[in-house]
């Protein structure tokens, strides 16, 4: 029997809520998820309502700036930016609510909260003619919670792309809301088969829908040329792409890679925290900090490295994640040292994992010694089967199992 087609959700209207706003330079699944649904349907993404705690910030950067104008009625609340996409930026201000300890007393806030959230999406809906919509939330656990109820969806699929109860602002109440919050989902669907595993606790409509790569910057057809910032820096270069963020990434891997192979450069590319702006890796003459870096300059960064790497800790948090940066490094075609976990087992072919510090700079002396092109071809070819089109695929397949069921429970 041939196999079913997939059909992509189409010519519907979609809410798209999450942890990221639209206009915020840095990538996201929520922001190239959108991408993919706004080709065959109409888009509403809702960027993230202020917290009143912004409103006494007292130097806002531009991005603050223009969100602090909109409440104020200087800039319009609903944009529409192309024919079938719309942004929403909700004049509203949300109360802090994380503090409250008494689940009681968080859920009654809580509660306040999503109203005033749902009356401006309500509002933007009706503005724009929007019905039948179905409501994607890319894992906004509080700010989400009750939107289900007070926004009616027509469906409601939520995404998990990232373990967040392992992060603290997520531990007082997210551990009994996210459960909750998979149960009255119509779909979830996740980026890792760890992440499908922990919300198949919960609910059976829980589905593993891979994770995308944007090829059309991360494009090896295209000749890459070295940054100008490296041109003092020698060889071999073993490079890292991404925020340099204290409770994901292992600074102490990292300086004993650095402090053991004097000869290496290591290059670290991305905003750093306050963890990584305080590490003794700043000591180390053969440490590169480059600072944050735009999309369209990483292809020549990675260009640039001998061996690219992912020295990520092994935590709650990282556990079951899918480090979107892997796809990139393959997708130009670089050897790619990584530490060991269940989600990179996945790439055990193409990349090479090490179980600790000593291992993981044997794995990059190994690296180093490849033969580049033959391996590149098939890394780039690896690569390229992780589109955001195929991932968009996915969650249509799982929509329409799960339609089907539906369907098949209504007697239709």
């Amino acid at each position: 029997m041939a196999e079913k087609t997939i059909e992509p959700i189409k010519d519907r209207d979609i809410v798209i809520i999450g942890l990221q706003s639209w206009d915020e330079p840095i990538g996201s699944n929520c922001k190239d998820l959108a991408v993919q649904f706004k080709k065959y349907n109409r888009v509403l993404y809702v960027n993230f309502p202020l917290n009143r705690q912004a409103l006494f910030q007292k130097n806002p950067n531009d991005y603050l700036k223009k969100r602090l104008d909109v409440l104020r009625g200087r800039q319009p609340e609903l944009v529409q930016e192309e024919d079938n996409f719309y942004v929403l930026n909700p004049r509203v201000v949300m109360e802090p609510s994380n503090w409250i300890k008494i689940s009681f007393l968080f859920n009654c806030l809580n509660w306040i909260n999503n109203y005033r959230f749902a009356k401006r999406i309500l509002k933007a809906i009706k503005e724009i003619n929007f019905s039948n919509f179905i409501l994607f939330n890319d894992q906004d656990i509080y700010r989400g919670f009750y939107l289900p109820e007070l926004l009616r969806p027509n469906r409601f699929i939520y995404y998990i792309r990232d373990y967040l109860l392992g992060v603290d602002f997520f531990k007082i109440h997210g551990n009994r809301l996210e459960p909750q919050l998979i149960k009255k989902a119509d779909l979830v669907v996740c980026n890792s088969t760890f992440l499908q595993n922990y919300a198949l606790k919960f609910s059976a409509k829980s589905y593993y829908v891979g994770q995308g790569c944007d090829l059309s910057v991360f494009d090896p057809s295209r000749e890459t040329v070295s940054p100008s910032i490296l041109d003092s820096i020698a060889k071999p270069r073993i490079g890292y792409i991404g925020a340099l963020a204290s409770h994901r990434l292992d600074r102490d891997l990292l300086f004993y890679i650095a402090e053991n192979n004097p000869c290496w450069s290591i290059v670290l590319v991305g905003p750093e925290d306050q963890g990584f702006k305080d590490s003794p890796l700043h000591q180390l003459k053969n440490v590169f900090f480059t600072g944050n870096q735009p999309m369209s300059e990483l292809p020549n960064f990675i260009g640039s490295f001998d061996v690219c790497i992912n020295p990520q800790l092994l935590n709650d948090i990282t556990i079951g994640n899918y480090p979107r940066k892997v796809d990139e490094y393959l997708a130009m075609g670089k050897p790619v040292v990584a530490v060991k976990t269940l989600t990179m087992e996945f790439f055990a072919k193409y990349v090479h994992l090490a179980s600790n510090n000593a291992e993981f700079v044997e794995k990059i002396k190994l690296a180093l010694g490849e033969n580049q092109f033959e391996n590149s071809q098939t890394r780039i070819q690896f690569a390229s089967e992780h589109t955001w089109e195929n991932s968009y695929l996915e969650i249509s397949k799982a929509f329409q199992i799960e339609e089907e069921r539906i369907s098949l429970r209504s007697g239709h």
